[in-house]
C-alpha cells in the first residue's frame, strides 16, 4: 500500500516540505490547497518537481462547503471547481477531497446534497477526475462517515465516492464496523491520523492536537482492520494538523512520521495475522523484524565535563562501585558494582550551551537477545545510525540516535566482544560487599514539544510497550512523564518534559537519573552512609504524612527518616527508594527496592524529592 502524507502536516514552504517527504521515503503526498497558493512555482513546475523527486500527488484538498445550497451558491461553486479541476490537471492528480459543508447557509436535505454532489461528480468526470467526499466531525448536517456514505450511494455516480478520516470518525465516537458495508471501489481514499484523549470542541481539538499514529489514543489498528476488510487498497495517508510539527524541522517530522505509518501497518498486519483475515495476503504491509527480547541495560554512559569528573567518581566510588576498566582508545573508564555498569565519558565536545561542571547521560547499551536483528529493525524504522571509530581489534556495536539525543547501544553483553574493548583495572575491595544487582530503570529528559516523538521512538524502534503519561507537581509547575517497559520489564525506561515551561520549571524537568536496583535497601542505604554518600535530605513532614497514610511500622518508620528512603505501594507490592544528592546540575542517582512485584516508580513522591533538589541546590550555590 502507498505510504502518502498531506503537506499541511509539515513546516515550511511547499518545496521544503517535498523534499523532505522524498528523502525519507513516502510514496505521494496529498496536496494541501494553502501550500500551492503560497508557492512561487507553477502547478506545472510542482507536478515537474515531484516527478524528479520520485513523488506521486494522490490527492488535491480541500473542496469547501459545496453541497445541500441555494442555486445560485451551487452554480458560483461550479465555476470555482472548474477552475480547480484545471489546477489538477497541471499537478496530474486526479482526485479531489470534497469535506462536508460547515457553512451557516447548508441546507439539511439529503437528497439535495446527492442531486449537487453528482453534478459536481459529472464535471470532474468530463476531466478524468474523482470526488472524495468527507464527513467532517463537525459538519452542519453531514458528520457521520455512514451518513455521507449514504448521500453518495443515492448520487450514484462512478466518479464520486467516500473519503475515511480516522479522526472524524474516531473523535466522535464511531463505530468504524460500517465500512465494511461500504464497497470498496466507492472506498476512494484513506486519511490517518491519532489524538490524545481530550474533552474539548472537536474542530479545536482537530486542528491542533492530531497526531502520528502511536502517539495518541485512537484503536487505529481496529479502524485500519475494517478498511482493508473491506477491500480498500489505495494510499495510506496521514493528515495531521498539530501546532508542533507545523514549527518543528520538516525532515525531522517526515521521518517521525514515515516511522510512525511503517510500525502501524506492522501492527495491522499482525492483527490481521491472529484474526486471521482473509486479506492479510493480498496486502503488501511493512515487516520488519519483530522486535527482539530485551533483558535488561548493559551499560549507561555518562558524558562529564572535566570538571565534575572527579566528582562523579567520588559519586560513584561511594556508592560501591569500583573502576574496573579503561577503554583502549577512547578516554572511557567503566565503573561496575553487581550487574549495574556506568561509563564515565570525557570524549564528547562540551559546547557552550552545557555549563561547566555539569553531568548528562548521553547513551544507553540495551541487551539484545539478536544484537543484529535488533540493528536490523532499527535501520527499517528509519532510526538513524551513529557512526563510531573503532580501534583495532574493537567490538563494532551497532548506535542509533533516539530524538532525545541518547545513543542507544544494542549489543548482547554474555558474548563479552565489547567488555574486551576495555583493559581490566586492579580493583581495589572497598569492604567486600555489593548491595546493587544492576540498573532499575533510567530517567531521560526530553527537550519541550518532542516528547511524543521520543516516546514513539523507543516503542517502535524497541518494540518497548508505553504507559499512560502522569503528570507530577513541582514546585513551579507540572512535568509530564511517560514509562515505557520491554516485555519481562527487563528495560525500564521513564521520560519527562516540562507540561507547559516557563519559570524555573524547565531546568527541573530536565534533571536525569539512574536508578539502581537492590535487594535490601535498608543495607544499600547503611553502606552508602558508611562511605559518606551525600544523600537528598527529606523533610520530617514527609514521614509524619508516611505514618498517617500506611500502617508501616514505627521502627521501620524511624529508619527510613534516618536514611532518607522514601516509601510508595501498589495493589501488588511496595517500593522503598532513596536518592543522592546532585551530581552537576540536572544529574542524580536513585537506589530502589521493589517488593512483591511493584510494577511503578514512585512517582507520588516525586514532587518530595523535587522541593529536596531546589533545597540542595540552593544551599550548593548551583544555579542554571
Amino acid at each position: 500500500m502507498r505510504r502518502s502524507i498531506a503537506t499541511v502536516s509539515l513546516s515550511g514552504t511547499l518545496e521544503e516540505k517535498l523534499a523532505a517527504v522524498a528523502r525519507v521515503g513516502f510514496d505521494g503526498v496529498e496536496i494541501f490547497e494553502n501550500d500551492l497558493v503560497s508557492c512561487p512555482l507553477s502547478p506545472a513546475e510542482v507536478r515537474r518537481r515531484v516527478t524528479d523527486l520520485g513523488l506521486g500527488i494522490d490527492l488535491y484538498q480541500p473542496f469547501r462547503d459545496f453541497e445541500s445550497v441555494l442555486p445560485d451558491v451551487l452554480e458560483r461553486s461550479l465555476r470555482r471547481a472548474e477552475r480547480k479541476f484545471a489546477v489538477m490537471a497541471d499537478l496530474g492528480v486526479d482526485l479531489m477531497l470534497v469535506c462536508s459543508n460547515v457553512s451557516p447557509g447548508a441546507i439539511d436535505d439529503d437528497a439535495l446534497a446527492a442531486a449537487q454532489l453528482h453534478r459536481l461528480a459529472e464535471a470532474a468526470a468530463a476531466h478524468g477526475i474523482r470526488i472524495a467526499y468527507e464527513a467532517l466531525a463537525w459538519g452542519r448536517y453531514v458528520a457521520d462517515y455512514t451518513h455521507a456514505w449514504k448521500i453518495v450511494e443515492s448520487a450514484d455516480h462512478p466518479y464520486l465516492g467516500i473519503c475515511l478520516d480516522s479522526f472524524h470518525i474516531l473523535s466522535r465516537g464511531l463505530d468504524p464496523a460500517g465500512i465494511l458495508g461500504i464497497p470498496a471501489d466507492k472506498l476512494f481514499f484513506v486519511q490517518i491520523s491519532d489524538a490524545p484523549p481530550l474533552l474539548m470542541d472537536v474542530l479545536q481539538w482537530s486542528r491542533h492536537y492530531r497526531c502520528f499514529p502511536g502517539q495518541g489514543g485512537f484503536d487505529l489498528i481496529g479502524f485500519l482492520e475494517h478498511v482493508v476488510g473491506a477491500g480498500y487498497r489505495g494510499p495510506l495517508s496521514l493528515e495531521v494538523f498539530n501546532d508542533v510539527f507545523r514549527q518543528s524541522d520538516v525532515e525531522r517530522t517526515a521521518a517521525d512520521a514515515l516511522r510512525s505509518l511503517i510500525a502501524l501497518e506492522e501492527a495491522l498486519g499482525q492483527r490481521l495475522d491472529a484474526h486471521r483475515t482473509v486479506v492479510r495476503e493480498r496486502i503488501a504491509l511493512a515487516t520488519p523484524p519483530p522486535p527482539v527480547d530485551l533483558s535488561g541495560l548493559a551499560f549507561v554512559e555518562i558524558t562529564v565535563d572535566p570538571m565534575a569528573e572527579l566528582a562523579a567518581e567520588q559519586l560513584l566510588r561511594r556508592a560501591g562501585f569500583a573502576h574496573v576498566g579503561s577503554h583502549r582508545s577512547k578516554p572511557v573508564r567503566m565503573w561496575q558494582q553487581g550487574r549495574a555498569r556506568v561509563l564515565l565519558n570525557r570524549t564528547r565536545p562540551w559546547g557552550d550551551d552545557r555549563p561547566r561542571g555539569d553531568v548528562v547521560i548521553s547513551a544507553i547499551a540495551v541487551e539484545s537477545a539478536d544484537p543484529s536483528r535488533s540493528a536490523e529493525r532499527a535501520r527499517q524504522l528509519l532510526a538513524p545510525a551513529v557512526p563510531r571509530s573503532y580501534g583495532p581489534g574493537e567490538a563494532d556495536l551497532f548506535a542509533t540516535a533516539a530524538p532525545d539525543g541518547t545513543e542507544v547501544f544494542l549489543c548482547r553483553t554474555d558474548s563479552a566482544d565489547w567488555l574486551g574493548d576495555f583493559d581490566p583495572h586492579p580493583v581495589a575491595d572497598l569492604d567486600g560487599t555489593e548491595t546493587l544487582t544492576g540498573i532499575d530503570h533510567v530517567a531521560l529528559s526530553q527537550r519541550p514539544y518532542h516528547f511524543d516523538e521520543a516516546a514513539l521512538f523507543y516503542q517502535s524502534v524497541l518494540g518497548l510497550r508505553q504507559h499512560d503519561n502522569v503528570e507530577v507537581a513541582d514546585p513551579y509547575g507540572l512535568v509530564r512523564t511517560r514509562a515505557l517497559t520491554s516485555a519481562g520489564d527487563g528495560v525500564r525506561l521513564m521520560l519527562t518534559v516540562p507540561a507547559i515551561g516557563g519559570g524555573r520549571l524547565p531546568e527541573t524537568a530536565h534533571f536525569q537519573h539512574i536508578a539502581f536496583g537492590c535487594s535490601d535497601i535498608f543495607a544499600a542505604a547503611l553502606a552508602m552512609r558508611i562511605h559518606e554518600l551525600p544523600a537528598l535530605a527529606i523533610p520530617g513532614n514527609y514521614y509524619d504524612d508516611l505514618s498517617a497514610r500506611y500502617d508501616l511500622d514505627a521502627s521501620v518508620l524511624d529508619t527510613m527518616r534516618a536514611f532518607g528512603i522514601l516509601y510508595d505501594r501498589d495493589s501488588k507490592g511496595e517500593f522503598f527508594h532513596f536518592y543522592t544528592a546532585m551530581l552537576g546540575r540536572r544529574m542524580f542517582f536513585e537506589i530502589v527496592q521493589r517488593v512483591d512485584g511493584y510494577d511503578g516508580y514512585g512517582t507520588t513522591n516525586t514532587p518530595v524529592r523535587m522541593a529536596a533538589q531546589y533545597r540542595h541546590m540552593a544551599m550548593a550555590g548551583l544555579t542554571w
